[in-house]
């Protein structure tokens, strides 16, 4: 006998309640982007590999070690998509989309990256993504991180908080990686072997190690705040007082950067706090929404200097915080108890759907088959049908709203 084949590792089969979680967390941000007259967008799940190495950067892990990249029959190389921003920059650029600017976008859908599988975290896994092209205003800033603030509010994450850090204009941040650099390098040998590497290639990145070695030595006396212009301090109270003015808790997180150099001013992760239900099911170190604003990426792949910020959430670790909370729903199961009553029972589980009440019908085998296939899925409510057409409501509580439902049927519901 054959063996059964098994899903790929880092790859995963959602079923059952955690599928109905994950569709929540998608149905929900529809829902709130459409608040924020945000655009959607469908991207192509692969692009051509330079998009990602021009935007991402060469020396990143991503690029470097974590891309499903392979040659196409043409011989050209092509890479699963391991992010949506660098997608959406090309077809920024590639398709016009310049005339709509500012543009607001958002889409979600499967990504790819090969890493090690944990909990979270997969081989192929999904996003939530939103990004404003083409604003320049802090104000940009402040709408996308209100947006995302509702987003979670509206999903019930309860026990997060959004971490806030300005990365500077261009001066600033130069000014201020020479500082970093010429402290570190004081110290180099003393570094783990990542911060090492990453003092020449990404020196920012040292910043928010979790190596005890690296922690030591990260000196907050060289924050970011001794190195910004009066520009870039305007802009980042700007982002500040319009996140007060918005009703969004923020705390600032001066070690929270972005290393690539196309990064400036906001930079931003929503973490759990220390001891709560999100940081028992995911860690307190865990980030469930991040992002930043990305001035220069435009350039990277040819375009002109175009403003840009966005952010991106993990459905699953979305769906894995949202667990029970999500909105009770009416449901009802039609038991056929007699095939003479087929006919009924098709129009009456017809009536239930166009009322809103997730209904099914339950027709096959014999009748208590019928009535145990019934209980087993656990509706809130059983309409039972028979020769003589429907004949009642079984069920705990209040059946007064599938009562109105089918207020309007011949012979009235009885319950």
């Amino acid at each position: 006998m054959a063996k059964t084949p098994q899903a790929i590792r880092g790859t995963q089969d959602i079923f059952g309640a955690d599928a109905e979680a994950f569709a929540f967390v998608v149905e929900t941000f529809e829902r709130v982007r459409k608040l924020y007259r945000f655009r959607r967008v469908e991207m192509p799940v692969f692009e051509k590999t330079e998009v990602f190495s021009r935007a991402i950067g060469e020396t990143t892990d991503v690029v470097s070690k974590e891309m499903y990249s392979f040659d196409d029959r043409g011989g050209e190389s092509l890479t699963l998509r391991p992010e949506f921003t660098a997608g959406i920059a090309r077809a920024y650029l590639s398709n016009g989309w310049q005339q709509h600017a500012p543009v607001k976008l958002a889409t979600h859908g499967p990504l790819f990256r090969y890493e090690r599988p944990q909990k979270g975290r997969y081989r192929q896994f999904h996003q939530i993504d939103a990004e404003i092209i083409g604003a320049a205003e802090p104000q940009a800033d402040v709408e996308l991180l209100a947006m995302a603030d509702q987003l979670l509010k509206e999903l019930g994450i309860e026990g997060v908080t959004l971490h806030l850090n300005t990365l500077g204009d261009g001066d600033s941040r130069e000014a201020w990686r020479a500082a970093l650099v010429e402290h570190f390098r004081s110290v180099k040998d003393e570094l783990s072997e990542d911060s090492q590497e990453r003092l020449e290639k990404n020196p920012l990145r040292i910043l928010d190690s979790k190596d005890p070695r690296d922690r030591k030595h990260v000196d907050h006396t060289l924050d970011i705040d001794r190195f910004l212009t009066d520009g870039a301090k305007r802009f980042f109270d700007e982002v500040t007082a319009g996140l007060d003015a918005a009703g969004v808790k923020w705390t600032r997180a001066p070690s929270l950067v972005r290393g690539l150099d196309y990064y400036r001013h906001t930079a931003f992760e929503f973490i759990p706090d220390e001891g709560s239900e999100a940081a028992g099911k995911l860690g307190s170190q865990s980030t469930i929404l991040g992002g930043g604003r990305y001035d220069g990426l435009m350039e990277s792949l040819g375009g002109a200097l175009t403003p840009a910020v966005g952010w991106a959430a993990g459905i699953e670790r979305l769906a894995m915080l949202v667990g029970e909370r999500m909105p009770e729903r009416l449901e009802a199961v039609v038991l056929v108890e007699n095939d003479a009553g087929m006919a009924e029972a098709i129009e009456l589980v017809s009536d239930l759907r166009r009322g809103g009440v997730i209904a099914d019908l339950m027709a096959t085998g014999s009748p208590k088959k019928r009535y145990d296939k019934a209980v087993k899925q656990n509706p809130q409510y059983i309409l039972r049908v028979d020769d003589g057409g429907y004949h009642g409501i079984s069920g705990e509580g209040d059946a007064s709203k599938i009562v109105a439902v089918l207020s309007n049927r011949n012979p009235s519901p009885r319950t």
